[in-house]
């Protein structure tokens, strides 16, 4: 298969990575620093080891990197695995690489644009300002050519050309219309031979919303307070809010037919086995970088609105955050 990771960050490197060392052509959309190292020197893998003592693995995989699209053509499968803030790029540039047969795998955080085109309620086929403003995605990426995907991964980039894998190897492949279908269980066996545990789920906006979940207050708490998840959690009055804003995301989700089988507490215990980790969103506060606060916050906020749920707590973390990302330059004014 020809295929192009649009993207060369932690999540994109790491599956273009294994693909690659896999045997599989792959091609890459990189700019700035990765781009130069890649195109120099191939791809560098830093895995975690397999089994607790092991010794990590480095690799080295050849990984034809560009800046134009133009420059690569049609291809078998794209993975779409810029951060949310990039997407409007995404939309602008995509559209050499998709031909009559392509696969768009969206391999991200956060609401996707073609989230609500497999719900019911009214919600399909309108402008969700939060994540793809003027309908400009939907334009770009035809959704019959879309297959969602959640990733229950860690991964960093050490320095430009190099991915360091820290822990996790699932991926969740499903159609967003629902159900099963041979180009998912396809591509989830492709990735499978790349190394990935992999699902084809007959659901994935539930997938989708369940790591919402969790991932839209620590997320956004993490980057205001500075603090890693065991320090929210071990503060009551934070915790207390988290879990309140989590009641009003169950909420929606109940009503928009993604309902989550378990209690913030309940989820609570699972965040708090990770320790003291950092949040995506605090690394990318802590390096200066754009946040992605409109997929991860603001949408849920706007969905709660369509359908007349009330979302106080959500929206005053997504005004905190927001206000404090644009005092860092970290969001648009």
């Amino acid at each position: 298969m020809r295929i192009c990771i649009y993207g060369l960050g932690a999540v994109g490197g790491f599956i273009g990575a294994r693909l690659a060392a896999a045997g599989q052509q792959v091609s890459a959309i990189a700019r700035g620093g990765m781009l130069a190292a890649v195109a120099r020197s191939g791809l560098t893998l830093v895995e975690a080891p397999q089994a607790p003592g092991g010794s990590a693995g480095r690799t080295i995989v050849p990984v034809r990197a560009v800046d134009d699209p133009s420059q690569l053509g049609p291809q078998d499968l794209v993975v779409v695995s810029v951060k949310t803030t990039g997407l409007a790029e995404v939309a602008r540039r995509i559209a050499p690489l998709i031909g009559p047969d392509t696969v768009v795998l969206t391999a991200m955080n956060g609401v996707p644009w073609w989230f609500f085109e497999g719900l019911d309620g009214g919600l399909a086929g309108r402008e969700w300002p939060a994540i793809d403003p003027g309908r400009a995605l939907a334009a770009a990426i035809p959704f019959d050519r879309v297959l969602g995907c959640v990733v229950h991964f860690a991964c960093a980039v050490d320095q430009p050309g190099v991915v360091r894998h820290a822990q996790g190897r699932r991926l969740i492949v499903g159609e967003p219309k629902g159900g099963d279908s041979e180009r998912a269980r396809r591509i989830a066996a492709l990735l499978a031979e790349a190394g990935f545990e992999t699902e084809v789920s007959p659901r994935i906006q539930q997938d989708v919303w369940f790591k919402l979940w969790g991932n839209m207050t620590m997320n956004p708490v993490s980057a205001i307070t500075g603090a890693t998840l065991d320090r929210i959690l071990d503060d009551p009055l934070v915790r207390g809010f988290v879990s309140a804003a989590m009641l009003e995301a169950s909420a929606i989700g109940e009503r928009i037919g993604l309902p989550i089988p378990i209690t913030p507490e309940q989820r609570h215990q699972v965040t708090r086995q990770l320790g003291a980790f950092k949040t995506s969103m605090l690394q990318d506060v802590e390096a200066g970088k754009p946040v992605e606060l409109d997929a991860l916050v603001a949408i849920v906020g706007e969905i709660g609105r369509a359908i007349g749920v009330a979302t106080p707590n959500i929206d005053t973390l997504f005004g905190l955050a927001r206000l404090h990302a644009r005092t860092h330059g970290l969001y648009p004014a």
